[in-house]
């Protein structure tokens, strides 16, 4: 759950450039495909780098955090 923190930060990066509703989208819609998703985070890290980025790969480890943050985004959850 400390990936929770950091909900409000990336849900207002992705409002600002308007992309919620996609980001929403994309991670219901590629849920089998988030773990693979988080594996390619770590890989690419040392050259990504950031405390957000490991998070958010946390984040695509968990089915069930995955689909809150989508609700979150959808404003469904608070």
């Amino acid at each position: 759950m400390q990936s929770r923190a950091d909900w409000s930060h990336w849900a207002e990066s992705l409002r600002r450039f308007k992309l919620d509703g996609l980001a929403s989208w994309l991670l219901e819609a590629g849920a089998p495909l988030t773990l693979l998703g988080a594996q390619a985070l770590y890989i690419g890290q040392p050259f990504l780098g950031g405390k957000q980025l490991n998070s958010f790969a946390h984040l695509l480890e968990e089915e069930e955090e995955v689909q809150a943050f989508a609700r979150y985004l959808r404003g469904e959850e608070s």
